[in-house]
């Protein structure tokens, strides 16, 4: 392990649309009714009844607009109800909208110009550059494919940290830390283009939950050994697995596209878990837990809402300490392994202890110790 590893140069790429959150419910409700109808060939009568039935339940389960304003994202899909003219829900030939293969493609037509977006002012090849994402998987990859339309082959190594969800950041940040023995820099590239795995023929609570919740976001950093002002540096990490809990979360490949449950249970799980977690956490870098909880900011991945207030209850926070947390949620949504990035940028130009702590398939908790020079 080296001695030291820091978090610096965050460089953020915004989706090319931003999506009002109410008119993303609008249409959600729209997108269901005209899934169902294609399944069932609804008369008038019944699409109506749907659809009113559809956004009483989306009210109920949903991410309201008071807890997340905008969502980024790359489809011009959500910009109309054209079903013909959309891109992956032609609802209208298929509930469920296009196949995987169709997705990946748009992945990829999407991923890779912002891959080269990234670095197209960037001469000097990296050592070293780790794609972080849980929602496309391409041989060659758009890290890959940057590589070669560069030049940089013989110069930079790639890694490929993927489908851990949005708890993905940190097993990034260990694969850089032991690379930094080596070598005195590492890049860290996050594409998250989760709106691409909606299903709207799917009507449970909890695909309601999650199509509410998840947006699109892309961003890189770097890890390197020297200090510099307003980086984070890495003190500590830690993971586990909560015991059975193995079916909370399920993040799996479907015909048409990722599939995503989501149990109700998730934040009772995490809150019960949390605090044994942090204690761990912080007697591995040797510091009280009690002082930490007291002073410390939070970098909560906010997987939704209630995580957030759950974490906030356990540990009596302060909204201050918490609240980098909900304005990234806010302003961004649920942008899956690219939200705590986002997070520590926001909270970079403060000094102090961070805690940050994310969530994932497993029921996985991953967490770290860092702090803002």
């Amino acid at each position: 392990m080296p001695a030291s590893c820091y978090l610096t140069k965050f460089h953020m790429i915004r989706p090319q649309f931003e999506l009002k959150q109410q008119d993303a419910l609008d249409w959600l409700v729209l997108a269901h009714t005209r899934a169902e109808k294609t399944a069932k060939k609804f008369n008038e009568r019944e699409e109506k009844a749907f659809a009113e039935a559809l956004r009483k339940r989306l009210l109920q389960v949903s991410c309201d607009p008071t807890r997340i304003a905008t969502r980024g994202h790359v489809l011009r899909d959500f910009l109309h109800h054209n079903w013909e003219e959309m891109e992956i829900y032609r609802l209208h030939d298929s509930p469920n909208g296009v196949d995987l293969q169709e997705r990946h493609a748009s992945y990829d037509r999407i991923v890779s110009p912002i891959m080269r977006e990234f670095y197209q002012e960037e001469s000097d090849p990296p050592q070293e550059i780790i794609h972080v994402t849980c929602t496309g998987y391409l041989a060659p990859s758009p890290l890959q494919k940057l590589i070669s339309h560069k030049g940089w082959g013989a110069k930079t190594a790639t890694h490929h940290a993927y489908h851990m969800g949005c708890y993905g950041a940190f097993p990034a940040i260990k694969i850089g830390r032991g690379l930094l023995n080596h070598i005195e820099n590492v890049d860290i590239v996050h594409t998250e283009v989760c709106t691409l795995h909606s299903n709207t023929a799917l009507h449970d609570a909890d695909q309601l939950v999650a199509q509410s919740l998840f947006a699109d976001g892309f961003i890189k950093y770097g890890l390197s050994r020297e200090r510099q002002k307003g980086a984070l540096k890495v003190v500590a990490l830690h993971e586990e697995i909560i015991p059975n809990s193995e079916e909370s979360m399920v993040w799996n490949l479907a015909s048409w596209g990722f599939f995503l449950r989501l149990g109700k249970e998730i934040p009772v799980l995490i809150r019960r878990a949390l605090s044994p977690f942090l204690k761990h956490l912080c007697q591995s870098a040797d510091l009280d837990p009690e002082e930490v909880v007291k002073n410390a900011r939070f970098a909560i991945h906010p997987g939704g809402p209630k995580i957030l207030d759950y974490i906030q209850k356990e540990f009596a926070l302060s909204d201050d300490q918490i609240s980098s947390s909900r304005q990234i949620l806010k302003r961004y949504g649920n942008i899956s392994s690219a939200t705590l990035p986002h997070i520590w940028e926001a909270m970079s130009s403060q000094p102090g202890v961070v805690v940050s702590l994310a969530f994932g398939p497993g029921l996985t908790i991953h967490g770290g110790l860092m702090e803002v020079v």
